[in-house]
């Protein structure tokens, strides 16, 4: 799986929005054993029950804020790829933030410490600007789907 589509799925899975009421109505649908079980597996990864993956999906598709395959956009691409990219960013940054902790915990510093912690915190500043860079573009492409 690409890291757009792990991404809008997370997204998409995650905004299912809260109601008031509690939901009564079904829709029965019929999958094969392979299908139900591949929908499981993606919802317990995600840490979702299977009806609330499907049902966000579903909702998503019918909100327009997910196409199926074939009527997903080059904007589409473009949102999910940013989302991957900033997770990515975030990995690097906390461990970079990791690093840096470690150096700063005292302890018997070692010669080339210094040099580490400084080149970690240059690291932490570089993530965090290419992160508000991601977020930026994120929300541009967000807004010119949303206006076309």
């Amino acid at each position: 799986m690409r890291a757009a589509d792990e991404a809008a799925l997370r997204r998409v899975a995650r905004r299912r929005a809260h109601q008031d009421v509690q939901r009564k109505e079904r829709v029965d649908v019929r999958y094969s054993s392979a299908e139900k079980q591949a929908i499981l597996d993606e919802a317990r990864r995600l840490g979702l029950a299977g009806a609330h993956l499907v049902g966000a999906i579903v909702m998503a598709h019918l909100n327009g804020d997910l196409a199926l395959p074939g009527q997903r956009t080059a904007a589409d691409d473009l949102i999910d790829e940013y989302a991957a990219l900033r997770t990515q960013l975030a990995r690097i940054g906390t461990n970079a933030n990791q690093i840096a902790h470690r150096l700063n915990a005292g302890g018997e510093a070692h010669p080339v410490d210094a040099a580490v912690l400084a080149e970690a915190r240059r690291l932490v500043a570089a993530v965090r600007q290419a992160v508000a860079a991601v977020d930026t573009a994120a929300d541009v492409a967000t807004t010119d789907r949303r206006a076309a």
